[in-house]
Protein backbone atom coordinates (compact mmCIF):
# COMPACT_ATOMS: atom_id res chain seq x y z
CA UNK A 1 0.00 0.00 0.00
CA UNK A 2 1.16 3.51 -0.84
CA UNK A 3 1.01 6.54 1.42
CA UNK A 4 -1.29 9.23 0.02
CA UNK A 5 -0.94 12.97 0.58
CA UNK A 6 -4.65 12.94 1.25
CA UNK A 7 -5.19 16.44 2.63
CA UNK A 8 -2.79 18.89 0.96
CA UNK A 9 -3.74 22.04 2.86
CA UNK A 10 -3.91 20.44 6.31
CA UNK A 11 -0.71 18.42 5.85
CA UNK A 12 1.21 21.36 4.40
CA UNK A 13 0.13 23.58 7.28
CA UNK A 14 1.15 20.88 9.75
CA UNK A 15 4.60 20.41 8.23
CA UNK A 16 5.21 24.17 8.15
CA UNK A 17 4.34 24.46 11.85
CA UNK A 18 6.67 21.57 12.72
CA UNK A 19 9.52 22.95 10.61
CA UNK A 20 9.15 26.38 12.21
CA UNK A 21 9.27 24.80 15.66
CA UNK A 22 12.43 22.84 14.81
CA UNK A 23 14.12 25.93 13.36
CA UNK A 24 13.12 27.84 16.48
CA UNK A 25 14.85 25.25 18.65
CA UNK A 26 17.99 25.53 16.52
CA UNK A 27 17.94 29.32 16.86
CA UNK A 28 17.36 29.21 20.63
CA UNK A 29 13.83 30.56 20.50
CA UNK A 30 14.52 33.55 18.28
CA UNK A 31 12.67 32.53 15.11
CA UNK A 32 9.19 32.31 16.55
CA UNK A 33 9.69 35.36 18.75
CA UNK A 34 10.89 37.48 15.82
CA UNK A 35 8.64 36.29 12.99
CA UNK A 36 5.75 34.18 14.28
CA UNK A 37 4.45 36.09 17.29
CA UNK A 38 1.90 38.89 16.97
CA UNK A 39 3.06 41.62 19.33
CA UNK A 40 0.75 44.15 21.03
CA UNK A 41 0.04 47.32 19.10
CA UNK A 42 1.90 49.40 21.71
CA UNK A 43 5.11 47.54 20.85
CA UNK A 44 5.32 49.32 17.49
CA UNK A 45 5.06 52.78 19.01
CA UNK A 46 2.52 54.08 16.50
CA UNK A 47 4.34 52.71 13.45
CA UNK A 48 2.49 49.39 13.21
CA UNK A 49 0.69 50.09 9.94
CA UNK A 50 3.87 51.10 8.13
CA UNK A 51 5.84 48.14 9.44
CA UNK A 52 5.84 45.25 6.91
CA UNK A 53 6.47 42.69 9.68
CA UNK A 54 3.23 43.78 11.33
CA UNK A 55 1.19 42.57 8.35
CA UNK A 56 3.23 39.37 8.10
CA UNK A 57 2.67 38.59 11.77
CA UNK A 58 -1.07 39.19 11.44
CA UNK A 59 -1.10 35.82 9.68
CA UNK A 60 2.16 34.12 10.69
CA UNK A 61 1.27 34.05 14.39
CA UNK A 62 -0.91 31.01 13.70
CA UNK A 63 2.19 29.03 12.68
CA UNK A 64 4.34 29.77 15.75
CA UNK A 65 3.83 27.88 19.02
CA UNK A 66 5.20 28.27 22.53
CA UNK A 67 6.49 24.69 22.77
CA UNK A 68 5.88 21.17 21.45
CA UNK A 69 3.02 20.56 23.89
CA UNK A 70 1.26 23.64 22.54
CA UNK A 71 2.03 22.53 18.98
CA UNK A 72 0.88 18.93 19.32
CA UNK A 73 -2.35 19.84 21.13
CA UNK A 74 -3.37 22.13 18.28
CA UNK A 75 -2.18 19.89 15.46
CA UNK A 76 -3.92 16.84 16.93
CA UNK A 77 -7.28 18.57 16.62
CA UNK A 78 -6.48 20.01 13.20
CA UNK A 79 -5.30 16.66 11.82
CA UNK A 80 -8.38 14.88 13.17
CA UNK A 81 -10.98 17.31 11.83
CA UNK A 82 -9.20 19.16 9.03
CA UNK A 83 -9.09 16.37 6.41
CA UNK A 84 -12.86 15.85 6.71
CA UNK A 85 -13.46 19.57 6.21
CA UNK A 86 -11.00 19.74 3.34
CA UNK A 87 -12.79 16.88 1.62
CA UNK A 88 -16.15 18.61 2.09
CA UNK A 89 -15.26 22.22 1.26
CA UNK A 90 -12.06 21.84 -0.73
CA UNK A 91 -8.58 23.07 0.13
CA UNK A 92 -9.06 26.53 -1.40
CA UNK A 93 -12.14 27.35 0.63
CA UNK A 94 -10.70 25.89 3.81
CA UNK A 95 -7.61 28.06 3.27
CA UNK A 96 -9.81 31.14 2.89
CA UNK A 97 -11.72 30.28 6.08
CA UNK A 98 -8.43 29.79 7.92
CA UNK A 99 -6.97 33.10 6.73
CA UNK A 100 -10.12 35.00 7.69
CA UNK A 101 -10.13 33.41 11.15
CA UNK A 102 -6.45 34.18 11.70
CA UNK A 103 -6.85 37.78 10.51
CA UNK A 104 -9.89 38.50 12.67
CA UNK A 105 -8.26 36.93 15.72
CA UNK A 106 -5.07 38.93 15.17
CA UNK A 107 -6.80 42.27 14.64
CA UNK A 108 -9.08 41.90 17.66
CA UNK A 109 -6.14 40.83 19.81
CA UNK A 110 -3.91 43.80 18.97
CA UNK A 111 -6.70 46.33 19.45
CA UNK A 112 -8.25 44.96 22.64
CA UNK A 113 -5.58 42.92 24.43
CA UNK A 114 -2.08 43.89 25.61
CA UNK A 115 -0.45 40.47 25.33
CA UNK A 116 1.30 38.72 22.38
CA UNK A 117 -0.54 36.09 20.38
CA UNK A 118 0.71 32.91 18.75
CA UNK A 119 -0.53 29.44 17.93
CA UNK A 120 -3.20 27.72 15.85
CA UNK A 121 -5.79 27.43 18.63
CA UNK A 122 -8.23 29.71 16.83
CA UNK A 123 -7.95 27.56 13.70
CA UNK A 124 -8.50 24.38 15.72
CA UNK A 125 -11.64 25.76 17.37
CA UNK A 126 -12.93 27.08 14.05
CA UNK A 127 -12.62 23.55 12.66
CA UNK A 128 -14.24 21.98 15.73
CA UNK A 129 -17.37 24.10 15.33
CA UNK A 130 -17.35 23.90 11.53
CA UNK A 131 -17.05 20.13 11.80
CA UNK A 132 -20.43 19.97 13.55
CA UNK A 133 -22.00 21.05 10.25
CA UNK A 134 -20.46 18.24 8.20
CA UNK A 135 -23.67 16.22 7.82
CA UNK A 136 -26.14 19.09 8.04
CA UNK A 137 -29.32 18.93 5.93
CA UNK A 138 -30.66 21.99 4.16
CA UNK A 139 -33.16 23.82 6.37
CA UNK A 140 -32.01 22.25 9.64
CA UNK A 141 -29.54 23.25 12.34
CA UNK A 142 -27.73 20.18 13.74
CA UNK A 143 -28.14 19.42 17.43
CA UNK A 144 -24.42 18.58 17.50
CA UNK A 145 -23.73 22.25 16.80
CA UNK A 146 -25.45 23.35 20.01
CA UNK A 147 -23.79 20.62 22.07
CA UNK A 148 -20.33 21.48 20.78
CA UNK A 149 -20.89 25.19 21.37
CA UNK A 150 -21.84 24.49 24.98
CA UNK A 151 -18.98 22.06 25.58
CA UNK A 152 -16.19 23.98 23.89
CA UNK A 153 -17.10 27.67 23.68
CA UNK A 154 -18.96 27.62 26.98
CA UNK A 155 -15.89 26.16 28.65
CA UNK A 156 -13.64 28.81 27.11
CA UNK A 157 -15.92 31.65 28.17
CA UNK A 158 -15.88 30.27 31.71
CA UNK A 159 -12.08 30.09 31.63
CA UNK A 160 -11.84 33.79 30.81
CA UNK A 161 -12.84 34.37 34.43
CA UNK A 162 -9.68 32.60 35.52
CA UNK A 163 -6.09 33.76 35.21
CA UNK A 164 -3.87 31.57 33.02
CA UNK A 165 -1.50 31.70 30.06
CA UNK A 166 -3.89 30.38 27.42
CA UNK A 167 -5.64 32.82 25.12
CA UNK A 168 -9.26 31.70 25.44
CA UNK A 169 -10.11 34.77 23.39
CA UNK A 170 -8.55 33.16 20.30
CA UNK A 171 -10.54 29.98 20.96
CA UNK A 172 -13.81 31.89 21.22
CA UNK A 173 -13.16 33.94 18.07
CA UNK A 174 -12.20 30.78 16.19
CA UNK A 175 -15.40 29.09 17.32
CA UNK A 176 -17.51 32.07 16.26
CA UNK A 177 -15.83 32.08 12.86
CA UNK A 178 -16.52 28.35 12.53
CA UNK A 179 -20.19 28.98 13.35
CA UNK A 180 -20.38 31.70 10.71
CA UNK A 181 -18.75 29.54 8.03
CA UNK A 182 -20.95 26.60 8.98
CA UNK A 183 -24.14 28.60 8.43
CA UNK A 184 -22.84 30.19 5.22
CA UNK A 185 -21.83 26.85 3.69
CA UNK A 186 -24.47 24.64 5.36
CA UNK A 187 -25.74 21.84 3.23
CA UNK A 188 -22.90 22.16 0.74
CA UNK A 189 -20.99 19.08 -0.35
CA UNK A 190 -17.99 19.50 -2.59
CA UNK A 191 -16.28 17.14 -4.94
CA UNK A 192 -13.71 17.35 -7.70
CA UNK A 193 -14.96 16.66 -11.21
CA UNK A 194 -12.82 15.49 -14.11
CA UNK A 195 -11.69 19.04 -14.80
CA UNK A 196 -10.82 19.77 -11.18
CA UNK A 197 -13.71 22.23 -10.68
CA UNK A 198 -15.80 22.40 -7.49
CA UNK A 199 -19.38 21.12 -7.61
CA UNK A 200 -21.93 22.06 -4.94
CA UNK A 201 -24.98 19.99 -4.05
CA UNK A 202 -27.57 21.04 -1.50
Amino acid sequence: MRVKYNSPFILTFTFICVIVMVVDLLTYGQTIRQFFTLLPLAHYGGSAFINPFFYFRLFSHSIGHADFVHLTSNLTLILLIGPILEEKYGGKYLLIMTLITVLITGLLNIFFFPHPLLGASGIAFMMIILGSFTNVESGYIPLTFFIIVVLFLGQEIFKTLESNNISEFAHIVGGLCGSFFGFIFRGAATSQDSEGEMEYNS
